[in-house]
């Protein structure tokens, strides 16, 4: 097996490096948000996967941990992925595309409800994107968001990553 690598691979080569990452999350509308500060060092798998690990404090003073693998698969004409978290149990898996700039990907996905009663039941799921917005090659934005059953899409967190190297 041989991989033909696309254009959509070598965009997320820009992703790899070592980064800062200043994190903020919304726990809900009546809630003052909190500030997070991590690490995070991601590299290629010979150009087909990105694999970036993070690690950081958490806002009570743990730690935690995260994994992402990001990778494009030409037979969907989408680009994929997984994402986990020490801090979570639930298995995140992603699917996205580039808008037409070229600088964001949205990654769509399903996972357990965060927040209050008016993004859906305790226990049930919801759809959510993170995004990806390359600023310049040093500089990066994630940003997270939630559907509520309503169909209003609601922040949920915005982290800025720069490149340490």
């Amino acid at each position: 097996m041989k991989v033909e690598l696309t254009d959509q691979h070598r965009w997320l080569e820009q992703l790899a490096g070592e980064w800062s990452v200043t994190g903020e999350c919304s726990m809900g509308p009546d809630q003052p948000p909190i500030t997070t500060e991590m690490r995070e060092s991601a590299r290629t798998m010979q150009g087909a996967w990105l694999v970036a690990e993070g690690s950081g404090d958490t806002p009570d003073g743990g730690s935690m941990m995260s994994l992402l693998q990001l990778g494009y698969d030409p037979a969907r004409g989408k680009f994929v992925g997984t994402f986990t978290a020490s801090m979570m149990t639930h298995l995140w898996l992603y699917e996205g595309s580039l808008d037409a700039s070229g600088k964001i990907l949205t990654l769509d996905t399903v996972g357990p409800v965060f927040g209050g009663p008016e993004f859906g039941a305790p226990g049930s799921l919801a759809k959510y994107q993170d995004i990806i917005e390359i600023e310049d090659a040093d500089h990066r934005v994630l940003r997270s968001r939630l559907q509520a059953p309503d169909g209003q899409w609601h922040p949920m967190m915005t982290a800025r990553y720069t490149r340490r190297t």
